[in-house]
């Protein structure tokens, strides 16, 4: 056999990872976008008004895709899970978006960043599996790195940091539910979420309801299509490279976060969140690595929808 043969081979396989990883950096790109323009709607709009118009435009885009797999809906696993999943998912970015009207986006994005060491965490003690010493270090270090970026003390700890706090602990919670219903259509699951913030959004948005303008409404229906675009590219990065070559991309969501937070909203970061950051990214990684070496399923780490 001519080893020549094997050559396009290799090169369409360095293209397809060199495309996944690109359209990783790309989505993770639109989802800081999309969070920093959440950020700065909730300045002036209510969080639910955020989270119902900005599902309406999610929603609106994904119709065609919803109707043609309309028949999954109606064969969901474990529909009772699946509802709990929902209102996890819904929670979750709601606290999201609420801790930053209080906080600057990269402290809230350090705490998101956590997910994998909590999921890690959460896989040994609620699913009993095996979690060997050196992920426990890791775990306990990545834990460290959270302490140094929240700044413990009686004057530092703020309801605004534990609402972004247990956002980050439920998006691990939302995770293990979404690794145990794997077999379920994507876009049940992403559709999901979205009807979710929906219907939360249509009950919370009367509350404290400002009539947008036309402007403010085209920046709700911009937040809506960006996320789902976000999801679109995730999706098919993971179907042209492997998890373990560009999930590790998804963590400069954190240097988006940072120049967003100081060139839109003036946030200085501070040299603790950014300490913190770094620590956590480090365990995220490892703890990713080892999972790769050992064979389990890699978790993986998408910003909320």
């Amino acid at each position: 056999m001519n080893p020549l043969s094997k050559i396009p081979a290799v090169t369409d396989e360095r293209s397809a990872r060199l495309a996944g990883i690109g359209l990783m950096l790309l989505s993770i790109f639109m989802f800081s976008f999309g969070d920093a323009l959440g950020k700065f709607l909730v300045a002036t709009y209510s969080v639910g008004q955020l989270l119902w118009l900005r599902a309406c435009a999610a929603l609106i885009v994904l119709l065609p895709m919803i109707w043609r797999h309309r028949g999954e809906f109606l064969r969901l696993e474990r529909p009772w899970l699946q509802l709990f999943r929902v209102m996890l998912s819904t929670m979750e970015v709601a606290a999201f978006f609420l801790a930053t009207v209080y906080l600057p986006l990269a402290d809230v994005v350090t705490y998101y960043l956590a997910c994998p060491i909590f999921v890690t965490a959460l896989s040994a003690i609620v699913l009993r599996e095996h979690v060997g010493w050196r992920r426990w270090s890791a775990i306990l270090i990545g834990f460290g790195g959270v302490l140094i970026a929240l700044r413990p003390s009686a004057q530092t700890i703020s309801w605004p940091a534990m609402i972004a706090l247990s956002g980050s602990l439920s998006f691990a919670v939302l995770m293990l539910i979404t690794r145990s219903l794997r077999a379920t259509p994507d876009i049940v699951l992403a559709s999901s979420q979205f009807i979710g913030t929906f219907a939360l959004g249509a009950l919370m948005s009367p509350f404290g309801w400002v009539t947008p303008g036309l402007g403010s409404l085209g920046l709700f229906a911009a937040a809506g299509c960006i996320s789902v675009s976000a999801l679109l590219c995730v999706n098919r990065s993971l179907k042209l490279a492997p998890a373990s070559v560009v999930v590790p991309y998804q963590y400069s969501m954190i240097v988006w976060a940072v120049m967003f937070g100081y060139f839109v909203f003036g946030d200085v970061p501070q040299m603790a969140t950014i300490a913190g950051a770094a620590i956590i990214i480090a365990s995220g990684l490892y703890i990713f690595l080892r999972e790769r070496k050992l064979g389990r399923g890699e978790a993986v780490v998408s910003p909320p929808v």
